[in-house]
């Protein structure tokens, strides 16, 4: 018999995936909210699809009403708001459905449980950050350099002002980059394995890549998605920031990228005209295309999780060398499952 009930947004994303699995490990009931698609969209949960204790619910973060009739419904323990237009690059094309989804979404959910005593976890991004220097914690200044970053800090202050407000158990978990092999290609981090994989099993001449100098703190999903759940078990709700403290630049994840895979990658030329060639014959594997570039570039997010160490007990445990050859991994064994090369469809894999 399951113990508490989650609802969690945005469940077949990598985050959500990860959570449902991590919560019905736990003995959840999980409940999930799917967007309607003509084309498949759950690869990443078909693992437990058919587990007794996970539902799927259709739905829309721009549909309130809607909304409220799962939350009374499925009448969770525990939200988790995952959904969202999850792309900075992309939210410069579609800064309105961003702020539709991303922002009034979430104040949508905190209306439906006003009344409640459910917890509230809200998925809030460290690009609210955006250019305030590096490292940041809960009181650094925000500063947000995109229509995505911009949504984020819209949701993060109305999660903390339902709080206040209201009494809401409701918490922001203020995360910095967390990838896995259930990564979306349209990352540059999936889109690094992927191409590698590519390139190494002779399916991909060369990696096409934007700013080689912008830093990330890459953690593991996996851990991040435990940080989620160790949020909403506290006895007062708060925000934290959870991060592995270490960043890497694009240029240092290419690089262990192609030496999980036995490739030295030499570095020649600057800005624009920089490229990657292979050491042992000189082949360019790796040019700078300034079409991939932000239009308000953030150069560098590197965060401190001190808070949630102490309170939470929280700390990364999968290092970023693991998570770069986890990624590898999945992708070069993806690729030799196929005849032909499709990015797409391996990204759903």
């Amino acid at each position: 018999m399951a113990t508490k009930k989650a609802f969690i947004t945005g469940v077949t994303g990598q985050d959500g995936a990860l959570l449902a699995q991590f919560l019905l490990e736990k003995n959840y009931e999980v409940h999930g909210l799917r967007l309607y698609s003509a084309t498949n969209d759950t690869s990443r949960i078909n693992d437990f699809m058919e587990n007794r204790h996970f539902h799927l619910h259709y739905g829309d973060m721009i549909d309130g009403g809607n909304l409220r009739r799962l939350v009374e419904t499925i009448a969770p323990d525990e939200i988790y708001n995952l959904a969202g237009q999850s792309h900075v690059k992309v939210s410069f094309e579609t800064p309105e459905s961003t702020a539709q989804i991303n922002a009034l979404g979430t104040l949508r959910l905190l209306e439906a449980i006003r009344d409640t005593k459910i917890r509230f976890y809200q998925a809030s991004s460290s690009e609210m950050f955006g250019s305030a220097p590096a490292p940041q914690n809960e009181t650094t200044a925000f500063a947000p350099c995109s229509p995505y970053a911009t949504a984020k800090l819209y949701a993060y202050w109305t999660v903390r002002n339902y709080r206040d407000s209201y009494g809401l158990h409701a918490s922001n978990g203020i995360l910095f980059n967390h990838e896995s092999p259930l990564r979306g290609e349209e990352f540059v981090t999936r889109k690094i394995s992927l191409a590698v994989a590519a390139i190494i099993t002779g399916k991909q001449e060369k990696l096409m890549i934007g700013n080689l100098d912008s830093r990330r703190d890459w953690g593991h999903a996996k851990d991040y998605v435990h940080g989620m759940w160790l949020i909403l078990q506290q006895e007062q709700a708060d925000d934290y920031v959870l991060a592995t403290g270490q960043s890497h630049s694009v240029r240092d994840f290419i690089n262990a990228a192609f030496a999980c895979a036995g490739t030295n990658i030499i570095w020649q030329g600057q800005g624009l005209e920089e490229k990657g060639y292979r050491a042992s014959d000189g082949r360019v594997l790796v040019e700078v295309n300034p079409q991939f570039f932000r239009p308000n570039e953030v150069h560098e997010l590197r965060g401190d999780a001190t808070k949630a160490k102490q309170k939470l007990g929280w700390e990364p445990r999968i290092s970023f060398s693991t998570l770069v050859e986890q990624m590898m991994t999945a992708d070069i064994m993806a690729i030799q499952k196929h005849t032909s090369y499709d990015p797409m469809l391996l990204a759903a894999e």
